[in-house]
């Protein structure tokens, strides 16, 4: 009953009173899912079209770009002419940050996305409100393909809560509207694993959320505690690669099928499997893909007016797919995402913390970290890899040092090591967090 209520009353009345249109917007992708792959390549043709004359009149890095690339706009006929358009990688974003923020928008009233994302690098990334509404039905939509229902109650394995961040406000919008209970992957041990399976158990979520990893974790510490009576209606696993035997394991002990998403803080939502679980749909509805044959992807982003990311290389690899799947979507698919994974970290204190939450703390809060990788050597020894800007220096070494000490203790030392690049493996795998320390007391709880 409360789930009913919350989806076709607060809900609407939420969107009504911050004069949101994602409501009526996941209506309308809904309907338009199942239209033939012909139709929406048109209809992403005509908003490329359209994302392209805005960044060509009112973006000036873009402006700049194409036209020492001898590009226009006009010059785009069919989706295949974009390759001939500069690509643009995470440095460029860096480095000429506010001119790529389109003049027809004030960035004090855009979305700010500030992260590391896959590969390390933090990047600020604006995003105007029309955009994300867009967005945030084209992920509630991907996320009703689990099972999962707008509106029911949601566990989250996920590090840094970000209604914590709100104060007690937060607080209130989590308890009563999101209905969300989190095991914070920035501190798990057996005691806190223990701890959120009963919460669950109380909370009976309709959705499971959060790292592959995390959630291959928490389903080992319940198989290991003799099995789990809880049931969501679905399981999304996100931000890492999803191995089958984490998947096996998963959907063992919860009773369901866990649906594999893709994304990035960039651009939201890129891809996520449907209930077929054979192949990512790609969000066609905000974003055109390309795949080279490098594997490398490249990104358009075609709603976000405020600062559009066009041809950006993401930093993953993928393997394309040129087949249609068996549900009816005409949603174009990838078959798999190669690149992007992360380990976790051991702390003395014997407790796992999630590489991908740990690496993005540093990252984004370290002044001048252009890229960061962290090696865990030994359980008191970390080596942090680092390619610098010109905002790094002293201040930066004692942020490393107060980080590394709040979160691991006084007994674990670390060294800086500052690098040119942190190469990706041959795979295209950027590998962010390395602990084989980690690895070993992870097959120790999985067996």
């Amino acid at each position: 009953m409360l789930d009913t209520l919350n989806r076709h009353l607060m809900h609407p009345f939420m969107a009504w009173r911050a004069g949101s249109k994602h409501l009526k917007h996941l209506r309308t992708v809904e309907r338009t899912q199942f239209d033939p792959p012909d139709v929406i390549r048109a209809r992403q043709l005509a908003a490329l079209k359209v994302q392209l004359q805005h960044a060509w009149d009112t973006v000036p890095y873009y402006r700049a770009a194409w036209a020492r690339a001898g590009v226009h706009p006009s010059d785009v006929r069919e989706l295949a002419d974009l390759e001939a358009f500069p690509v643009l990688t995470k440095a460029d974003i860096r480095r000429h940050n506010r001119a790529l923020v389109s003049s027809a928008y004030d960035t004090a009233r855009c979305r700010v996305k500030t992260t590391s994302g896959s590969t390390g690098v933090p990047l600020t990334i604006y995003c105007d409100e029309p955009a994300m509404q867009w967005k945030t039905a084209c992920t509630v939509r991907s996320d009703q393909w689990s099972g999962y229902r707008l509106g029911q109650r949601v566990a989250k394995v996920w590090g840094n809560p970000e209604y914590r961040h709100f104060g007690l406000k937060g607080r209130l919008r989590n308890h009563f509207f999101d209905r969300a209970v989190y095991l914070d992957t920035l501190n798990l041990n057996d005691q806190r694993v223990a701890e959120f399976a009963r919460t669950i158990r109380r909370h009976r979520p309709g959705l499971i959320f959060g790292h592959a990893h995390s959630l291959y974790l928490l389903a080992c510490a319940l198989k290991k505690s003799g099995g789990s009576d809880i049931r969501p209606n679905g399981i999304i696993s996100t931000a890492m690669i999803l191995h089958d035997w984490q998947r096996a394991v998963i959907e063992e002990v919860f009773g369901c099928k866990v649906t594999n998403r893709y994304g990035c803080e960039e651009v939201s939502l890129i891809a996520s499997e449907c209930e077929e679980h054979n192949g990512l749909h790609v969000n066609a509805d905000s974003l055109y893909t390309e795949v080279p044959a490098d594997g490398k992807l490249l990104i358009t982003d075609i709603c976000n007016r405020a600062m559009p990311l066009i041809r950006y290389q993401v930093g993953d690899v993928v393997v394309p797919a040129n087949r249609v799947c068996r549900c009816g979507r005409g949603l174009p698919l990838i078959e798999r995402v190669e690149g992007r994974d992360a380990d976790y970290v051991l702390t003395p204190a014997g407790n796992l913390i999630s590489g991908i939450s740990l690496t993005e703390n540093f990252a984004v809060l370290v002044p001048g970290a252009a890229q960061v990788q962290i090696v865990q050597e030994s359980i008191t020894q970390l080596r942090i890899r680092l390619v610098a800007d010109d905002a790094f220096g002293d201040s930066s070494r004692r942020k490393i040092a107060a980080l590394v000490q709040d979160t691991f203790g006084d007994t674990v030392s670390h060294e800086v090591e500052l690098v040119d690049a942190i190469p990706q493996e041959p795979s295209g795998k950027y590998r962010f967090c390395i602990s084989n320390v980690a690895r070993e007391r992870m097959q120790e709880l999985s067996a």
